[in-house]
């Protein structure tokens, strides 16, 4: 992994270096700009090289919700002979050139960097010997500086855990450090579960129980995993997974409008309301909602009753002879009609 940390450290730099000259290294707003925005740039640099990746990635998904009937078909032809299936399926997948794993590839790419970005903000820390400052390519005053950096006067090698020793080295203030180290945490939260939630109201639910326990995992599993775990991190890393996050929602958006799911993926979800739904009866419904419902329901049907009790009296009457009018002879009527016949 040092390979890993090197790269991420001079990537860093890079940016940190372009950013210097554009503004001095001075706070605003207590923040160091240069080192935020470099962190920033490493994100959007990762996601230009993943980027053709990423389009092969989605182009991968649709091809596999194409072939989604087919493989429903074999399915149903090789119920209970698992290795016939298998064998027919990887002939599918190589018959329409579709690669199954690829739908996971830019995902596996980032951990690397997402992890390295957190080994080299922990290795960021002051009273390192200078032998380990010049590590992964830093200088002496390089490292310093990033030691030093602030986002809104929270260092960003602080995290909400960390203890008031070990903020008292860095000369920050606790309150300051959990109150942006919370704020970016609620974003990071918020963020990873608009990027499945975009993604599931564009393609809707899938109708296989396994599938669809796989997109609930993703819309509410990760964004409580962050939840647990961004307490954690070095703000610094969150600035990273927000920023990531929000370069996601701009791709997918694209993406999702340029290369839309096939028509045939319609069959196999069901539109996102919110939430997945049961297919199935409804739900029965008690207590006092059910007596109002049941309540209604009688009114209802006793003005329907009434109703038509009275149109049924307006057809009597209109039907009765009026007062004072002459009787038909239906007889007189009918042997008039045969004398003229």
């Amino acid at each position: 992994m040092g390979g890993i940390y090197w790269l991420i450290s001079q990537v860093m730099l890079f940016w940190h270096t372009v950013w210097d000259k554009v503004m001095p290294d001075h706070r605003t707003l207590g923040t160091n700009w240069q080192w935020v925005l470099a962190i920033v740039f490493l994100v959007i640099t990762v996601r230009v090289v993943l980027f053709p990746i990423f389009v092969k990635q989605i182009k991968s998904q649709r091809a596999m919700q194409a072939i989604q009937p087919k493989m429903k078909e074999l399915q149903e032809k090789h119920k209970g002979d698992r290795e016939t299936l298998q064998k027919e399926v990887m002939k599918l997948y190589q018959e329409e050139k579709v690669n199954p794993l690829m739908g996971c590839l830019p995902m596996f790419l980032q951990i690397p960097v997402f992890i390295g970005l957190l080994h080299v903000l922990r290795h960021l820390k002051p009273g390192t010997s200078d032998h380990q400052m010049q590590l992964y390519g830093w200088s002496i005053p390089e490292f310093m500086g990033a030691v030093d950096a602030r986002l809104f006067d929270a260092p960003i090698v602080a995290k909400f855990s960390s203890s008031a020793s070990d903020l008292a080295k860095i000369e920050a203030n606790s309150t300051t450090v959990k109150i942006v180290a919370a704020i970016l945490v609620a974003l990071m939260i918020t963020t990873t579960y608009l990027t499945q939630r975009q993604m599931i109201m564009k393609t809707g639910w899938n109708t296989d129980p396994q599938q669809r326990m796989i997109q609930k995992f993703m819309l509410y599993g990760i964004p409580f995993f962050t939840l647990t775990s961004g307490w954690y991190f070095p703000i610094g890393v969150i600035i990273y997974w927000v920023t990531n996050n929000a370069i996601t929602l701009g791709q997918q958006y694209w993406v999702l409008h340029k290369y839309p799911p096939p028509a045939s993926a319609a069959a196999n979800t069901t539109p996102y309301k919110g939430g997945p739904k049961k297919t199935g009866d409804a739900k029965p419904v008690s207590g006092v909602r059910a007596l109002l419902t049941k309540a209604k329901d009688d009114a209802a049907a006793q003005q329907a009753a009434a109703a038509a009790a009275a149109a049924a009296k307006a057809n009597g009457k209109a039907l009765a002879p009026k007062p004072g009018a002459k009787p038909v002879n239906p007889k007189k009527g009918g042997a008039a009609k045969r004398q003229s016949g």
